[in-house]
């Protein structure tokens, strides 16, 4: 069996140091409870989404540091493969810099992947600063399992209508056992149920059992809210981490499934989901919370028209 880390945590553009210090924590804990994969979210080393400071030499030199720094922890867990978002330079033609997931071990990258597919609609405009990654698929070989790789908008277009490259077909002509996405997944209304449904039609139409961590936290006008699950083709959605709150979970895969890392069946997430007026109130208070934190406020006056 294949034990997975859900690390899904609040990451803050370009707080390098705390970035850091979270998903070294949670490697270890991973590490001391026997997990073969811990996952974060996309761009989880400097915060999703950084912008122009993309295009600062020092913001860039701080995140090559960091992971450097990353690089070096991971040595002293060296049985642990964690896979990170960050960003790597480009080599090629284009645009200078790729969003990328990068799975570390023993103070070594053991598969680099970039993401194919830039959203540049509603709040997102990733092509200005990244260029679209190589259209193949990244495999890693883990404990007997194949592991397949995708950064968030990568999974968005399985119906082949927004963009001419599906990297999921690509994953299905590879045939992991497993796919691992990791994302920067905005909130709102319904978007619970929109990603659930897209999944799950894309894990039946590929026979590929998925893993999707996504982050949490409030940036700005953007409220991300967490809910990390698990879907395979026979289970449906077989697992949901919490909702607008950090998470740390086990997750065992094994036979094309997800179980309890005991070995037994997990409980059925909630299709419902949470009630439009709670969904709300959580969604408000994290994004108001996270902004006051972040801009260093002690104290706030909210006005309300009654």
């Amino acid at each position: 069996m294949l034990t997975l880390a859900i690390c899904q945590r609040n990451f803050t553009v370009g707080d390098f140091s705390g970035n850091l210090a979270q998903i070294r924590h949670c490697m270890q804990r991973a590490h001391e409870q026997a997990a073969d994969i811990a996952v974060f979210s996309e761009l989880a080393l400097c915060g999703y989404y950084p912008g122009d400071l993309l295009e600062d030499a020092a913001f860039l030199s701080k995140l090559d540091a960091s992971l450097t720094e990353l690089l070096e922890f991971s040595r002293s867990l060296p049985d642990l493969v964690s896979v990170v978002g960050t960003v790597r330079a480009n080599r090629g033609p284009g645009k200078p810099l790729h969003n990328a997931l990068l799975a570390i071990q023993n103070g070594a990258i053991v598969a680099e992947y970039y993401k194919q597919l830039l959203p540049t609609y509603g709040i997102f405009d990733e092509r200005r600063h990244f260029e679209p990654g190589p259209e193949h698929a990244c495999l890693l070989r883990v404990k007997q399992q194949t592991v397949g790789f995708i950064v968030c908008e990568d999974g968005w277009n399985n119906a082949g209508q927004d963009y001419h490259v599906n990297p999921f077909a690509l994953l299905q002509e590879a045939q992991p056992d497993l796919v691992i996405s990791i994302n920067a997944s905005p909130s709102d209304i319904g978007k619970r149920a929109q990603r659930h449904e897209l999944f799950t039609q894309a894990a039946r139409a590929t026979h590929l059992p998925l893993l999707y961590v996504n982050q949490i936290g409030g940036h700005d006008q953007l409220v991300f809210d967490g809910a990390s699950f698990a879907v395979s083709p026979s289970q449906g959605i077989a697992f949901e981490a919490e909702r607008f709150t950090e998470d740390f979970q086990l997750l065992g895969f094994s036979e094309q499934r997800f179980v309890a890392v005991d070995g037994t069946h997990l409980p059925q997430p909630e299709a419902a989901g949470l009630a439009v007026a709670e969904f709300t109130r959580r969604q408000i208070v994290l994004g108001l919370q996270d902004y006051a934190r972040r801009c260093g406020f002690k104290k706030v006056v909210v006005g309300c028209q009654i």
